[in-house]
């Protein structure tokens, strides 16, 4: 029995000197005593947050749009008086889409602002929780503190960049999407199917490609301490396939939670905080596995 548990202590302590598993376990271990979760779930509050504004700059949009188009009014509001069978929720929504197009100005501005505030502070939020999985001391310095004018300053420019990265990423990958449909479509290869796959493979690889630019800002703009370049870029590849293998998993799992009646009611918002959260977990994660790469341990002890 002894030689059995010392067999099993040597394989594990071997298991654990490999130096891919024991960097794994040196990231798990800093972002779980850097309150990593936590961090997370903070994010995912504010996250969450700051779609109230965004959803009022849609709805003055779609307030403008609606004003200066009366058949697509008359349309849409033809459609609720048909579709509800209430008379009075009728009534009601009818007057809310008025409303919203009388407000449009009001509420637009408002959002904007809002939605700028709220911008800035999640950005500030996200930057602190990547620093605390970064720097070399857990406890901050008083040299790390910064004037609050500045700080907004930088993390407004952090946010714009964090945006163009964004529309950036949703741009190639619809543009990839889009110009391998039209390739197929005009060279008449849609029965090929093993081209399939090939495109699925392409598709895929572009992709994380777009993901991966997007986390490399990340890791780049918000730490305080410069990183090593090695390992930034292996860090920023595993949060861009970490990344997508979120999101398909989303997609397999919301549709099939839609499917129960508490899902249908509930699904949406279930499923938007689930995503942040796992966005936010992930990013803080492999902020703490580059801050433990070899590369970067090497030159903090240095």
């Amino acid at each position: 029995m002894k030689n059995t548990v010392k067999t099993a202590s040597r394989l594990v302590q071997r298991i654990k000197a490999i130096p891919s598993v024991a960097h794994l376990l040196r990231a798990t271990e800093r972002f779980n005593d850097r309150m990593g979760s936590q961090f997370g779930a903070a994010i995912t509050y504010f996250s969450f947050l700051s779609l109230i504004p965004i959803l009022m700059v849609s709805f003055a949009a779609a307030g403008f749009i609606l004003a200066s188009n009366p058949e697509l009014l008359a349309g849409l509001i033809n459609k609720i008086v048909t579709s509800v069978s209430d008379p009075n929720l009728a009534i009601t929504l009818e007057n809310t889409v008025n409303t919203a197009i009388k407000q449009r100005t009001t509420v637009g501005l408002t959002g904007l602002l809002v939605a700028l505030y709220s911008g800035i502070s999640w950005m500030g939020n996200l930057r602190e929780a990547v620093r605390a999985q970064t720097r070399d001391v857990w406890e901050r310095n008083p040299e790390d503190q910064e004037k609050i004018y500045f700080k907004y300053i930088k993390d407004f420019i952090s946010l714009t960049g964090l945006i163009l990265a964004l529309l950036f990423t949703i741009a190639l990958t619809s543009v990839a999407g889009s110009a391998q449909l039209a390739i197929i479509d005009a060279l008449g290869l849609n029965d090929i199917t093993w081209l399939r796959p090939v495109m699925t493979s392409i598709a895929l690889a572009v992709s994380i490609t777009a993901n991966y630019f997007m986390f490399l800002w990340i890791f780049w703009a918000l730490p305080k301490q410069r990183s090593n370049i090695k390992a930034l870029m292996k860090g920023t590849l595993l949060a861009a396939i970490g990344f997508e293998i979120i999101k398909f998993i989303m997609t397999i799992t919301l549709p099939q939670l839609a499917k129960s009646p508490s899902g249908a009611a509930f699904g949406s918002i279930i499923g938007l905080l689930a995503f942040f959260y796992f966005f936010a977990r992930l990013t803080l994660f492999c902020a703490a596995w580059i801050a433990t790469a070899d590369e970067n341990q090497n030159k903090s002890s240095a």
